[in-house]
């Protein structure tokens, strides 16, 4: 037999394989308008702590509403395909899979994946797909659902779950029918201001000279081509450091964009919360409130994530912000191995 070397020393290559193959795994997959991520984890029973992560791929838009189904298909099995492949495992080691992508907004949407996923994997592997949310949430209270989870990306949408299963959301319906508080949202008002200021029809702000610069634009006119050449709503959402940069040199139409961003998001974690009453009548009654999202990121000084918190505990003070120490995708696996869990 051919002796394999690995950093100097001799490799048992094929034993390396053989435990690999017998080796039982969860993927987890949290797919988005930007991007879409699948890690590996083992599954043992307790988890091992910190939770290993066997392998992780990263791919493009996996949101059916923005790419068509036949692309978001694709994005999604050659990322399964990835992680599966750097973990040196196949799809029969698989135990689970829990997706969660956003564009699943209806039973209908669910049902469509889960018949997609078992025609891809053998029928002992379990499978469970959500929202992006969910995994979103999971990530804050390591794969419980219990809380209210704001994301604000390219786009936002907040959601909760009581501890006896009801479910809530609010917004995240799309930029076209008003995506307001997102990266998309805080974007596109921006790119208005600007053409209302050139029009004469609103107030003169830096964003103008600062969008200019970024786009490597000469005129305003010229905003109306850059548009819709290439209409993505991540395209629209790279502005908001713009915007707060603007806002925190002091420009009045900056700092009122993320004002009213602060108040749509608010607005939306209020609604879960009531609808589902997670709180007492007095606000006091502890919950988690798991924030993701680039927008919700610390921004220097004007930090829009601070001030989401700061609007919502005046209302909920028993709100407990989490900022998640995993990704979502990791929770996602951690939501497949609770619910074997449960079921064993």
């Amino acid at each position: 037999m051919k002796k394999r070397y690995r950093n100097g020393e001799i490799w048992d290559f094929e034993h390396e394989m053989a435990v690999a193959m017998s080796r039982e795994v969860i993927l987890g997959l949290d797919g988005g308008t930007t991007s879409t991520v699948c890690v590996c984890i083992p599954f043992t029973d307790p988890l091992p702590h910190p939770l290993p992560v066997l392998a992780r791929a990263e791919a493009g838009c996996s949101n059916h509403n923005s790419v068509g189904e036949t692309a978001a298909k694709e994005t999604l099995e050659q990322v399964m395909a990835d992680a599966l492949a750097k973990s040196d495992s196949n799809r029969s080691a698989v135990r689970a899979v829990c997706l969660s992508v956003s564009g699943v907004n209806h039973p209908a949407d669910q049902q469509r994946i889960l018949n997609w996923l078992r025609d891809i994997f053998p029928s002992h592997v379990k499978l469970f797909v959500h929202n992006d949310a969910v995994a979103a949430l999971a990530s804050g209270t390591m794969g419980k659902l219990h809380g209210c989870v704001l994301i604000a990306g390219t786009g936002t949408i907040a959601y909760g779950f009581t501890e006896d299963g009801r479910e809530a959301r609010a917004a995240g319906a799309g930029p076209v029918l008003g995506d307001w508080g997102s990266g998309y949202g805080i974007g596109a008002q921006a790119l208005t201001a600007v053409i209302r200021a050139h029009d004469g029809r609103g107030l003169r702000t830096s964003l103008t000279h600062r969008i200019l610069q970024t786009l490597e634009l000469s005129s305003p006119d010229e905003l109306i081509g850059w548009t819709y050449a290439d209409p993505s709503w991540a395209r629209i959402a790279a502005l908001v450091p713009v915007v707060v940069s603007c806002a925190e040199a002091g420009d009045q139409v900056a700092n009122k964009i993320l004002l009213e961003a602060v108040q749509e998001l608010s607005s939306s974690v209020k609604a879960v919360v009531q609808r589902l009453g997670l709180t007492g009548e007095d606000g006091r009654d502890s919950f988690p409130l798991v924030m993701v999202g680039g927008v919700l990121e610390a921004n220097k000084k004007w930090d829009i994530g601070k001030e989401v918190i700061n609007c919502i505990s005046k209302d909920f003070p028993g709100a407990i912000p989490i900022r998640p120490r995993v990704e979502p995708a990791i929770g996602a696996a951690l939501l497949a191995w609770n619910y074997l869990m449960r079921q064993s």
